[in-house]
């Protein structure tokens, strides 16, 4: 009764109406219409002064896109932490410098995580998803919260459709099965109420027991077992509405509910599968955006959110007293963004926001932490001719409290950014960036028992990126685009997050830490009659090397789960019968743990997939169904120590849409 419940819960999610938005990327404010096409938004990423790559929803479907992290596999630089399954927490690093200090936004607005500063984005469905933006360095849109300037890289996750005149009601229904008992229903409503207001509700439901098998070897002995303790129950929910109050005015919302009850697969070792962890995630917000423009020249954005989130934690191997606990945090957020647009060169913002973070849990230690954060950003935006410039000075304040405890000290830092983009040639520019950035620990890294250090120092980061875009037609009927970018990272008081199991994470202070790098990205597209081939792919070199002390056995060591080499590469037939698409992607050897110990390395691997896809019209309906095949060779490897991934799986899409 409880997964039928879930399968028709309703969610409220983006709107579809037109609004006006305001155009910084020339340094002028434009009264625009809500018409972007996706060719629009690439172009912009390979304008930016800094590297941006995006993934679109035909990006997706084009290169077999099953889920969450199949996606960013095709996003360079990434270093992805999967303990498996569809139910198996998945965390991103960018560039070495770990999944705390990359941030995700939400349709605008930074998702926060206060207890572990690791957002799980397993949690974030892509049936819901119009498109993945990752972004190293500074957004290239200056209009933005301070709290959007606070991390070395972002992935922003934008669910908002375009906007359409069409006052018809729409519905999506779509149903995905799988192998190891994996069923999500979907259901999403949209419709424009009048040309000011529109609103969409859906619906998700995910049941998976991840009971895949796996085999491990001792010695000469193989053992063949399957994975026990993985069953997963989540459902999220939304509701988004948009408002044009005027013509220089919009007001938008969200509510978002999420709910997971998911047991916790324990690490596998010789003879023994056994766990008994379970887990369970809620998180409720809400957020409010207001949007004014006066004439030509000044834009005002306000941004308010609420957000409550629970994790719910039990371990039913040892005694209660010892591990399990209940976590609560919360979180009052606010913004204001100024925008000043005096010419068609010139743009200027300045952007003040302010958090309040707190944290109390069910264990004894408790101290119950919170947190006042004040944020300052003035950014500056030249562009003129070939030559675009910005620069930015963010001012962070952190005011560290505890109810029943010492707190962690204050902090506060004055980080300065500067990008630039330049067209050599019609279809070549040239990018270079500059960061200094700070990280402020986590509440688990501050106050968890036996884990916490109230005087742990800030991560404090300066990255430099030197990069090129081509975009170019090779032909009438063939074009490529390609970034390269060659980076120099380093970091000083580097906090490591080395997994004890799923949920407690054990810190480690590296110190010093470089990081030498380079990523590749290019896409052809040919088109023959009704026939389009995509050839895509991406190539990251990542030396991320501890500097901490010459004298070290471990100096120079390869950071623990960072590849030297990660890849990924598609290639798609679109044709009037049945597109075929066939995907790959080959992560390097990386190592378990920092001192790099006899047996604790983790073996390269590489995973193929095919996608089968074709869409009917039934009249107005339009139906999609889709087939694929992942890791088809059936490939047993690792992400995660000790944490073996799916072997061969299938899953089937079935979508209309009326």
């Amino acid at each position: 009764m409880k997964k039928i419940l879930w399968s028709f819960v309703i969610l409220f999610s983006i709107p579809l109406c037109s609004v006006a938005q305001t155009d910084t990327i020339a340094g002028k404010t434009h009264h625009l219409r809500e018409v972007t096409i996706s060719k629009d938004r690439h172009q912009r990423a390979l304008q930016s002064t800094a590297p941006m790559h995006v993934l679109d929803r035909r990006d997706m479907l084009v290169q077999g896109v099953t889920d969450m992290a199949d996606a960013l596999h095709r996003l360079p630089g990434i270093t992805l932490r999967d303990y498996g399954g569809a139910g198996g927490m998945k965390t991103v690093s960018v560039r070495g410098f770990g999944a705390k200090h990359t941030g995700v936004s939400y349709d605008g607005v930074m998702l926060s995580e206060c207890q572990s500063g690791e957002i799980d984005l397993s949690r974030y469905s892509l049936d819901n998803v119009d498109n993945l933006t990752l972004t190293v360095g500074d957004n290239a849109d200056i209009f933005i919260p301070a709290r959007n300037a606070t991390t070395p890289a972002t992935l922003t996750i934008q669910t908002l459709r375009q906007p359409s005149n069409d006052l018809q009601p729409h519905t999506t229904a779509q149903l995905k099965a799988g192998s190891f008992g994996y069923i999500s229903p979907f259901l999403r409503y949209e419709q424009c109420l009048s040309d000011r207001f529109s609103f969409s509700v859906v619906g998700e439901y995910v049941h998976a027991k991840n009971d895949y098998p796996y085999t491990i070897k001792n010695g000469i002995e193989t053992i063949n077992d399957r994975r026990n303790n993985s069953r997963m129950n989540s459902g999220h929910a939304e509701l988004n509405f948009l408002w044009n109050t005027s013509g220089s005015s919009q007001l938008g919302g969200k509510v978002y509910y999420y709910d997971n009850d998911r047991q916790l697969p324990g690490q596998v070792f010789y003879y023994s599968n056994t766990s008994r962890e379970t887990l369970r995630d809620r998180n409720v917000f809400g957020q409010l955006t207001f949007q004014q423009r006066w004439g030509e020249h000044w834009s005002l954005k306000l941004l308010a959110k609420y957000n409550w989130a629970a994790s719910l934690y039990d371990d039913g191997m040892v005694a209660a007293w010892s591990q399990d606990g209940d976590y609560y945090q919360r979180e009052v957020y606010g913004s204001a963004s100024l925008l000043y647009t005096p010419s068609a060169h010139w743009a200027f913002d300045y952007s003040a926001d302010y958090a309040y973070n707190n944290l109390n849990s069910t264990l004894p230690t408790d101290t119950r932490p919170y947190r006042n954060t004040i944020l300052q950003s003035a950014t500056a935006k030249f562009s003129k001719g070939q030559l675009t410039v910005m620069a930015r000075l963010l001012y962070s304040l952190y005011f560290n409290d505890a109810t029943d405890g010492e707190s962690a000290e204050n902090m506060r830092r004055l980080s300065p950014s500067l990008s630039l983009s330049y067209e050599l040639l019609p279809q070549l520019r040239l990018r270079a960036s500059y960061k200094d950035i700070f990280r402020a620990p986590t509440f688990n890294e501050n106050y968890f028992f036996h884990y916490g250090n109230k005087n742990l120092n800030a991560e404090n980061t300066k990255q430099l990126n030197l990069g090129m875009t081509l975009d170019a037609a090779l032909s009438a009927s063939a074009e490529v685009t390609a970034t390269a970018d060659l980076y120099y990272n380093w970091v000083t008081d580097m906090i490591v997050g080395v997994p004890y199991n799923m949920f407690v994470w054990t810190c480690v202070n590296v110190g010093k830490v470089h990081v030498l790098g380079l990523d590749v990205t290019a896409k052809v597209v040919q088109h023959i009659g009704r026939h389009t081939l995509t050839l895509a792919g991406n190539y990251s070199l990542q030396r991320a090397r501890n500097r901490s002390n010459e004298e070290s056995p471990y100096y120079n060591n390869q950071i623990a789960y960072i590849p030297i080499h990660t890849g990924a590469a598609s290639l798609a037939w679109e044709n009037p019968w049945v597109n075929f698409s066939v995907n790959a992607h080959v992560v390097g050897e990386r190592w378990a743990s920092n001192e790099h110990l006899d047996g604790t390395n983790i073996e390269q691997y590489e995973e193929l997939g095919l996608t089968a896809w074709r869409k009917f019209h039934i009249g107005r309906p339009v139906a999609e169904i889709r087939f694929d095949v992942k890791n088809l060779l059936d490939k047993q490897y690792e992400i995660v120590r000790s944490y073996p991934m799916p072997g061969r799986s299938w899953q089937l899409s079935l979508n209309f849409k009326f």
